[in-house]
């Protein structure tokens, strides 16, 4: 027993044996095991609760994700700020004495760490006013994709093809971003459709708002509408306005099934579909000038 309290002892005489003296402030190993171990476990008990508001707490006031994950992500940078100061003050470090740290880091975020603090406040600008959230379908620098994650860095948009982009935060706040969900999952398609000029126009316009009513994934409240565009060259343009919020995320597949249905009616019931012609007219040369040839 008397030995292990020897070898007791003199683990906590190197623990404590002073590295550094920075002002008022004895570095030991100690005092950095501490701070580590401390953080380290701020980090993951913070990440845990955030997850309970969002999976559980939040869930019973709203069931929109993008909202959920906002508060949970602010609870925790809050919790992250108030525990660090918590356990700077209870492993004896007067804040007021990190004055020479807090000018070194100013002068490495004047040098080199501007970009992960411009991406940080980014973020919490983000959290904070909402232009984008989780579960939000944005274009963003030829970027098109669902947001899956804020995070205090960046933001990881997953494409139709099952890829995830990272884009830097600060991004969103330099760039133009195009959210197709920022007040709800509703949304207008334009489907461009051109006849030939020869074609019934009022059974166009039937054929057009039927497959609209038709669509299973179209909204019948806006009801489906159609707009005549233009008079082309080769035929009249039209468009085919349809509102919904199932195929948000999937606009591709969406246009192809209402393509595919507009041209099926069509073929049945005679409409064509113009294509890009020309008119050629050769002119014979006059008999003066085949004489001189």
């Amino acid at each position: 027993m008397k030995a292990i309290q020897t070898i007791g002892e003199r683990v906590k005489s190197y623990l404590e044996y002073p590295l550094l003296q920075l002002g008022d402030i004895t570095i030991s190993l100690w005092l950095i095991l501490y701070v580590v171990v401390g953080i380290f476990l701020l980090l993951y008990l913070s990440n845990r609760l955030r997850r309970l508001l969002v999976n559980r707490v939040l869930l019973t006031y709203t069931s929109e994700l993008g909202i959920r994950q906002a508060i949970g992500g602010i609870v925790r940078y809050i919790v992250v700020f108030l525990g660090l100061l918590i356990i700077l003050q209870t492993a004896g470090i007067d804040l007021s004495a990190l004055t020479v740290l807090a000018g070194a880091l100013g002068i490495g975020i004047g040098f080199g760490l501007q970009h992960i603090t411009n991406n940080f406040v980014s973020g919490v600008i983000i959290l904070f006013e909402r232009p984008i959230k989780v579960g939000d379908r944005i274009e963003v620098g030829g970027t098109h994709g669902k947001v899956i994650d804020i995070s205090a860095r960046a933001t990881t948009i997953i494409t139709n093809d099952n890829v995830s982009i990272i884009v830097p935060n600060s991004e969103f706040m330099q760039s133009r971003v195009i959210n197709w969900s920022h007040n709800d999952q509703n949304v207008r398609f334009r489907i461009p459709v051109s006849v030939a000029y020869d074609s019934d126009v009022e059974q166009v316009i039937k054929l057009l708002l039927e497959v609209g009513r038709e669509d299973p994934h179209v909204l019948q409240e806006p009801p489906p509408a159609f707009r005549l565009v233009e008079f082309g060259d080769n035929g009249i343009h039209f468009e085919l306005l349809v509102w919904t919020s199932e195929y948000i995320h999937r606009r591709g597949k969406f246009m192809s099934d209402l393509n595919v249905r507009i041209i099926r009616k069509f073929n049945r019931h005679g409409i064509q579909i113009p294509f890009p012609q020309r008119d050629v007219h050769i002119r014979e040369g006059t008999p003066s000038s085949a004489g001189k040839a």
